[in-house]
Parts: C-alpha cells; structure tokens; sequence
C-alpha cells in the first residue's frame, strides 16, 4: 500500500449565506469501498446533534474527474465505491447557529466546529489529517489549536481523528494578542465589537493560568487558545484539548459582576484542560462518535470544575470573600429549590445528560437535576471535609493533583469512580465514602455541619417563612398571562392548573398585561386561602378553585459562626485564603 494521505480543504464562496465548501482528497488508500461518516455528536456537549442534517451535495470523483458511485448508507453515513483509485469528495455544509459546539458562518467570520464539518474514515481514527483553508479577501485571520505546517497555504495538521475533532477553528478578522502565563504562550482570539480591555484581561487571565497550574503541578500545552464570540447576550463555554471556546456578552465587561462571570467562565473552561481532557472517565475517550458515550461520572468532572471556578477567582482576589459565598450559595438554592432533588440523584443525572440536561422541558425542574450544581455542592462539602479532618494539613487540591499524575501523566487511562475515591481517601486519609454514596441519593446531607467546622454556617433565611405561594411560573405573551411550569406538590399541581394554561381573572378580578392583580392576590392571600382562578385552556374557559400552601422555597446564606472557635477559623482562613 502506497503512503496515504488525507486532505480537507474549506472555502468560502458565500460565507453571507452560511455555508463553508469542503473538499476531502483521499490519496493511497487502495480499497474497494471507502465508508465516510460525521460524528452525531461532539465531546464535552452530551447531547446526540445530528450534525449531518447540515450537509448537503454530497459528490465523490477520482482522480481524472470521472463520478464514482456512491449511497447515503446511514443517516451519517456515506459510502463510496472508489475501486482503489484516489478519491475526491466535496460537499457544502449550512452553519448558522450561535453555540459554542456548532457552526457559524456568516460575512463577519466562521466559525468551524470540527466535529460537526469534518467526516471520517471508518477503522482510519488514527490516520493524520490536514487541513488547507482558503481565506475570502474579507478575511484575514485564523486562529485555531491545530499544528500550523505552511502560513504560506493555510495549512495544519492534526495527528489523528481526535485531535482534529477538538480544535476548533475560528476564520475571519478576530483581534489577536498573545501573552504568556505559567511559561506557556497563550493567545486570545476575540470575535466581534466589545468594551474589553486587553491589559486588564491578560493581567486577570494569567493570574487563573497559575493559579490553576499550581493546583495540578504541571501545565501540558505548550500553547494555548481563548476563542470568545461577543453577542450582544450570552455566556457559555466549551473545552478543547489545548483551547476553548467562549460566548460572552459584549457589554458584560464593563459591569463587576458581568467581568467577575467571564474570569470565571474561563477558570472554568481553563480548569477542564486538566479535568475531562486528561484525567477522564473511564468511558469518556477513545470515543464512539456515532452513539452515547455513557458515564455517572460528570458530577465529578463537571460538578468540580463548576466548584473551583468561582474559587479559582477568590484565590486570585477577583472576589471578596462576601462575594465568593453569594457565588457559592448559588449553586445550593438551585438545587434546593428544585422539587427534582427528591427525584433524580446527581449520579443518575450524570448518567442521563444525553437525554435530559440539555433537553429541558416545562417538568424538568420536578424530575432532574444539574449536575453542575450538585456536583458543585459535593466538592465543597469533600474539601470542607477534608480540610476539618486533617487539622488543614489536606484539601481537595491534592487529591486532584494526585489523581492526575497516577491516571492521567503515569498511566494515561480513563478512571473508574471507585478508584478515585481510594485513592483520594489514600491521599488525605479522610474517609469519603459516605459523601460520595450521597451522589447515588436523594435524601441531602447535613450542609450546615460540614460548613460550621471550617468556621461558617449555612442558614435558610425562609425557614419560618408562612408565605403563601401558587408555585407556577408565567410569561405574559401578546397581553395573555401564560404558566410555563408548576412546582411538584404546589398550590397549583394540587388544585390542578396546568402549563400553557392562559390565567384570565383571578377572584373576578381580569388580570392586565402583566398579570398584576394575580401579584396583588398573592400578597394579601394567607395559607388557606382559596382563589378563584379563570383560566383558558385549549380554547375552553374553566375556573378552578385553588387553596393556597406555604412557599417551600428556601433562600440560604453562607457567612461566617459568630460563635467559632479560633481552631474553626484558622481551618475557614485555609478554605478561602488568597493565593
């Protein structure tokens, strides 16, 4: 067999109406048939995408331009018949969704989500690839994690499949600059108008970079991307091999709280590097791109990350200590306040994200958690656990960097949970396991016990609240008030009141277009009381009487155990110290 060869070359010949042009030369391989298929779904987003709906004009020739045959052998799938000739395939794919895990072209710029452009070889995973893009004359940049092997041509190169599908690519006239931060170069790479200020960025960012590096004992790249999208709202991010991509808002930099939430979308981002790129779930990487890649392990890898990365801008002085519990106490309200913690333990959420985390529906909140949440919450009670039972000689920190040395740097190797948690309880010589059996439960743990060894407390400031509530949630649309969702056990889900019910008179009294008498009735309304509420549903006019119940929302606050002994607050100092 002669040396093989792939070749992707992407062009743009109407970025104005969202398509980026593909043409795959397929040089060496002296087979019959040649199976092609595009992954369904791309890692770090647990979500089945159907990618290929995108694709279309899908034509294969060989090398003297003579058509070859071929079938659409699945929904991903093609399959062409190349008669062991060289092989050209092209094909235009349709991107016009603003995510960070999908394709977005337009006349400003593309950007190129690999999993969802590139098709690959069946049984070839761990062939070399590269890649040629051509520049329209509007553009001028690209920025991207692959290896650069000719400026003069655009061209990269990915060692394998995986690689190439976790390097993003962003095309157009992006502002660029580089810094360097834990001796690594690292490069941002901003998309679209914003107030950002470059300095203070660079100054911010580099502080989490070894911040983070500190932490886990080594950093593995030798070089570093931030693609960030400004919008005028957004936020999310993903994680890639040695870059990441970010949404942001483009006002979002000039308010405390919107520049405290991109430091730590980043720390985040950042975090994952180490946490799901390396050390990983056993299930999580080499990848089936074609199906679920089923793990109950993303409490942990998600839920941890989603600890640290507010904790992450403590340490680095980004937060007052005041303004890092508001951040944490977030992610306890969330979950308490969700009637789904009774239902779906953390763990099984983990399990279920392909068919529920991001798949929400008006009922999610009754039957789900997020295991970003959850997760969150258990890191922070395994740190103060940690901390408490070993007088502050361990922390979480350690069992995260001894972890990624044993699996990750000496074995390279997915992990099981239960090896985690041996060797975690190896390390600090805390026992774990009744913490960790919490991710398989739904009944919570004591958090105010776990807070008040390190110095803190944990308070409902509604514990005594008598408030009287319907439990829905409405939007008011073209004047109409509208439920969207209704708390589990409510006034409402007793009474019988359903979503997309149209609340029309509460008491006799007609709601106006933004349902005030329905707020008005509720402040004055007391436990016991019953309201008459006159609803449409599917065109049909009914009143339902409905008696209302006690709020069961809760509203924690995380300060400090006026009452603590020194001892408690030499053990808080180590939890929240600076540096």
């Amino acid at each position: 067999m002669s040396k093989s060869r792939i070749l992707y070359q992407l062009s743009f010949i109407e970025p104005h109406a969202h398509y980026v042009e593909v043409n795959l030369q397929l040089q060496g391989f002296e087979e019959e048939i040649i199976d092609l298929k595009m992954p369904v779904w791309t890692p770090g987003s647990y979500l089945i995408r159907e990618f290929s709906k995108n694709l279309e004009q899908f034509e294969a020739v060989d090398q003297d331009g003579l058509p070859l045959r071929i079938e659409k052998s699945k929904k991903n799938g093609w399959r062409v018949y190349s008669n062991k000739r060289e092989v050209s395939i092209s094909y235009r794919l349709y991107g016009f969704e603003k995510s960070v895990r999908t394709n977005f072209i337009d006349e400003s710029h593309a950007f190129i989500s690999p999993a969802g452009t590139f098709l690959y070889l069946d049984d070839y995973l761990d062939h070399a690839i590269e890649v040629q893009i051509t520049l329209p004359a509007i553009w001028t940049k690209i920025s991207s994690g692959l290896s650069l092997l000719n400026r003069a041509d655009n061209s990269y190169l990915a060692t394998n499949f995986d690689i190439l599908f976790d390097s993003p690519i962003e095309i157009g006239n992006q502002d660029t600059w580089t810094f360097e931060a834990a001796g690594i170069r690292h490069e941002f790479a901003m998309v679209g108008s914003a107030n950002y200020d470059k300095q203070r960025l660079t100054d911010d960012i580099t502080k989490i970079v070894e911040e983070e590096t500190k932490i886990w004992g080594s950093n593995p790249n030798d070089y570093y991307l931030f693609i960030t999208h400004n919008y005028q709202s957004a936020h999310g991010g993903l994680e890639h091999l040695n870059s990441t991509v970010l949404q942001a808002s483009r006002s979002g930099y000039q308010s405390n709280q919107g520049y405290q939430s991109f430091l730590s979308l980043v720390a985040h981002e950042y975090f994952h590097l180490w946490h799901v790129k390396r050390l990983r779930p056993k299930n999580l990487g080499p990848f089936n791109y074609e199906a679920e890649n089923y793990t109950a392990l993303l409490w942990i890898f998600e839920g941890f990350t989603a600890y640290y990365d507010n904790l992450i801008t403590r340490r680095c002085g980004f937060r007052n200590e005041q303004e890092y519990l508001n951040e944490l106490v977030v992610e306890f309200n969330l979950v308490l306040n969700r009637a789904g913690r009774k239902v779906q333990s953390v763990g099984l959420s983990s399990f279920d994200a392909w068919i529920k985390q991001y798949r929400p529906d008006e009922n999610s909140p009754n039957s789900s958690i997020s295991y970003y949440n959850k997760g969150a919450m258990l890191a922070c009670v395994i740190d103060l656990h940690i901390i408490a039972q070993s007088a502050g000689k361990h922390r979480l920190d350690d069992v995260m960097k001894a972890a990624y040395e044993q699996f990750y740097l000496i074995e390279n190797r997915g992990i099981e949970e239960q090896e985690f948690l041996a060797l975690a309880e190896q390390v600090t010589q805390v026992s774990l396991q009744p913490i960790f059996n919490a991710a398989y439960e739904t009944e919570e743990l004591d958090y105010n016990s776990y807070f008040n060894r390190v110095g803190y407390q944990f308070i409902d400031q509604n514990q005594a609240n008598q408030t009287a509530s319907l439990g829905i949630k409405v939007s008011h649309q073209d004047a109409k008030t509208i439920i969207k969702n209704i708390d589990r056990n409510s006034s409402a889900w007793t009474a019988g009141l359903n979503v997309d019910d149209e609340i029309i008179a509460v008491n006799n009294n007609r709601l106006d277009n933004q349902g005030r008498e329905m707020d008005q009735a509720l402040a004055y309304g007391q436990v016991g009381d019953v309201l008459q509420i006159l609803i449409a549903r599917d065109g049909l006019i009914k009143e339902i009487p409905v008696t209302l119940m006690a709020s069961d929302k809760v509203s924690y606050l995380i300060n400090r155990l006026e009452s603590a002994t020194e001892e408690q607050r030499r053990l808080g100092n180590i939890w929240l110290s600076i540096g």
